[in-house]
């Protein structure tokens, strides 16, 4: 094995990169190429068609059998002109990842032969067996049935030779059994409640977008390094390795020049990505040796997150056709930085007004600070559900160092929004309200620039930061489904902008003017969203202990986050909104406690695996050689001189033994743990026993095998190290 290390080490020196060939066209001439967007159904379906798919997409009303039958007939045109054969439902269930069946465009003609057959039926719903997919109780193996449905708001889009149908994915009962049924049903909420908050400034909005742009962050690792390393092959991070000498102490990699084989492969996956219409724009070295950073346009949130699940597939795809492994967990390598997926978020108007930027005019920034304090009153409100719906069991090992934002939910808003909203609370509504004469209402709210805004210092450690027209969500994990995230944060603030609606209609039925009722009610928030607010150090430990003065959910136990979605307050957010009862909250929540145990448990296994298969072995194989070494000095030296000689070589096999010793006593109680824990029929009851009794043993015996690592003869280690999987490109 020792050989295999070698090996793939050398030939990952001599890999070159790959000559990537760009197309002729400009950019904007082939994006998306493969996608069955306005243009492709202009082209391909009859016009009245066409209006009414436009019309279900823009405004949600429904297709009716005959249309859909003709739209099929159009996509599946187009398709096959593309060289199509088969189709597939592309739905995200409750595994973090997407799912797929594929089938042929082919039906029997009548006489014998086959035909090229594409229904509106089979466009709009198939049904996948729902009980093979992760759960949560809503469906068993005796009644599996679950139905995939097309989404049309997200375009189909063709992969090698497949046409892919973006869908929700339902429980035979109508329960959700994925991310994209929720989220439709979050965005439509706060769309509503923001279209009725914005008539308070103008009536002429008629809809509300929610937009995402998320950044992907990600590490490159030579394949063959990967495979030699069963670890990463199993978990996707590494279970043992000691720290390099070098890894990013020295900061030169953020931002420096990406390395020509890395290059390949994200000119490569950009060509692919615009071909598919996902508007990737920003490409960079991330501050970790072998760490990098993709991020596109800000889109339309539901299209944001189908994009962000596709290029995390298609990142896969095309870095091992460059000879690499992607890896996407929060946390792959120990002291340096993981990796995170900052979701950048907004709200704008069908209008052109992009609701967390400022205006021009004292009405447009009170506009500007009532979304912008609506959304902190949310956070606050609902500070432990949103910190639930970004926590897994690989994101909790990324959360609070190494510029990774703390398990703990707050927002830094910069010294200027923050003396903006002071200035309201300490003046009274008179104060900041004074006739205008023919101009009407003056409000003595400061000019917020843009570009000061824009400008306003960065706080790393801030896990919900507002960066000057949005606020950047920066706790979700590299790997996760953004939607999470979304449906948490869309919901909340539908449900904020709801009450807050209440409030000034309230205060307006008595007589309070428009703008009065709105600044008093906005003063009040500001207030009881205080809390939530906060610029300093989130790493601190003063910080924890002020957290927990203020009230906020400071839990760090996986398990126990995820309760926040089954708390009274959450429960009715989301029933309130329409977006999930409480069955699909227990259900999903059963899901994230089984997924939990089982990922902890997938890496003790491992763990142990690789200690009796790999660490203890060599370790003691070493060891017998330096024992060999010292009976030597003992036959060619006389014994005192012997002693000396032979007394480091003694003090390292004294270490052995006692590091040894240490991993095979704890692999078995780790065992032995186990055994305990899965006799454990409650999923929680059985995730908090793995968080609690299991997963501080890893740690326990990493200890031991990297000090091992660091004893044990370089030629005779056979796992790929740090310093190779970090820095071989």
């Amino acid at each position: 094995m020792s050989k295999l290390r070698f090996r793939v080490v050398e030939k990952a020196f001599q890999t070159k990169p790959l000559e990537v060939t760009a197309p002729s066209e400009r950019p904007s001439e082939y994006f998306a190429k493969y996608v069955f967007n306005r243009e492709k159904m202009f082209k391909y379906l009859p016009t009245p068609v066409y209006s009414k798919l436009v019309d279900a997409m823009d405004n949600g009303v429904a297709l009716d059998r005959d249309i859909a039958d003709k739209v099929a007939e159009g996509m599946k045109r187009w398709a096959m002109e593309l060289g199509a054969t088969h189709y597939t439902h592309w739905f995200q269930p409750l595994t973090e990842g997407t799912a797929e069946k594929h089938d042929a465009f082919v039906e029997h003609d009548g006489k014998g032969g086959m035909m090229e057959e594409f229904s509106g039926k089979l466009l709009v719903q198939q049904e996948p067996d729902a009980s093979s997919f992760p759960n949560g109780g809503i469906r068993n193996t005796f009644e599996a049935r679950g139905y995939s449905a097309w989404d049309p708001s997200s375009p189909v889009f063709v992969v090698d030779d497949t046409l892919c149908i973006p869908t929700v994915f339902i429980a035979y009962t109508g329960e959700s059994l994925d991310y994209k049924t929720p989220l439709l049903k979050a965005l439509r909420a706060v769309n509503k409640a923001a279209v009725d908050v914005c008539h308070y400034f103008n009536p002429d909005v008629k809809k509300v977008v929610a937009y995402l742009g998320w950044e992907q962050e990600y590490f490159l690792v030579d394949e063959g390094l990967y495979a030699a390393r069963p670890d990463l092959l199993l978990t996707g991070r590494t279970l043992m390795g000691h720290e390099a000498s070098k890894n990013q102490q020295l900061e030169d990699h953020y931002f420096g020049a990406i390395p020509t084989r890395v290059a390949a492969f994200m000119k490569d996956l950009e060509i692919q990505a615009l071909e598919l219409g996902i508007p990737v724009k920003t490409r960079h070295n991330e501050v970790a040796p072998n760490q990098f950073e993709l991020a596109p346009i800000f889109e339309e949130c539901n299209l944001a997150v189908d994009h962000n699940m596709l290029i995390m597939s298609l990142m896969r795809k095309v870095a091992r056709t460059h000879g690499f492994r992607v890896l996407l967990h929060e946390k792959p390598f120990k002291g340096v930085n993981g990796s995170g997926k900052h979701n950048n978020w907004s709200l704008g108007t069908d209008t052109g007004i992009l609701l967390m930027a400022p205006g021009k005019t004292a009405e447009e920034n009170l506009r500007f600070i009532t979304f912008v304090v609506n959304t902190l009153m949310a956070v606050y409100r609902h500070n432990g559900l949103l910190k639930a719906s970004i926590m897994s069991a690989t994101n909790a090992h990324r959360l609070g160092a190494n510029e990774a934002p703390p398990a703990i939910i707050s927002s830094f808003l910069g010294r200027q929004l923050s003396k903006v909203l002071d200035h309201m609370e300490d003046s009274s509504t008179d104060e900041l309200i004074s006739l205008g004469g023919k101009h009407g209402m003056k409000l003595d709210i400061p000019q917020i620039p843009e570009l000061l805004i824009d400008n306003t210092d960065r706080n790393r450690t801030s896990p919900f930061a507002f960066t000057g027209n949005r606020f950047e969500f920066r706790a979700v994990g590299s790997e996760a489904n953004c939607a999470s995230a979304m449906i948490a944060l869309n919901t909340a603030v539908a449900e904020q902008l709801i009450e807050f609606k209440k409030d000034v209609d309230k205060l307006m039925e008595k007589g309070e003017p428009k703008v009065s009722a709105i600044i008093q009610v906005i003063r009040k928030y500001i207030k009881l969203c205080k809390p939530i607010r906060f610029d300093g150090n989130g790493y601190s430990d003063e910080w924890k202990e002020e957290a927990a003065r203020r009230g906020l959910d400071c839990e760090t136990s996986c398990p126990l986050i995820f309760d926040r979605y089954l708390t009274p307050e959450s429960i009715k957010m989301f029933e309130s909104t329409g977006v999930m009862t409480q069955k699909e909250l227990e259900a999903r929540n059963e899901v994230k406690w089984e997924t939990y145990t089982k990922k902890i448990q997938i890496e003790a296994r491992v763990l142990g695996d690789l200690v009796m298969n790999h660490i203890v072995p060599i370790a003691t194989e070493y060891q017998t050689k330096l024992l060999d070494n010292v009976y030597k000095m003992k036959g060619l030296f006389p014994a005192e001189e012997a002693e000396h000689l032979s007394s480091e070589n003694l003090a390292i096999i004294r270490k052995i033994s006692e590091h040894t010793i240490y991993i095979k006593e704890h692999v078995d109680a780790m065992v032995e743990a186990r055994k305990v824990a899965n006799k454990i029929a409650d999923e929680r009851e059985k995730a908090i026993a793995y968080h609690d009794n299991i997963s501080p043993m890893l740690e326990q015996i990493r200890y031991h095998i990297d000090k091992l690592e660091l004893i044990v003869d370089d030629q005779m280690w056979t796992l790929p190290k740090y310093r190779e999987l970090l820095f071989i490109r």
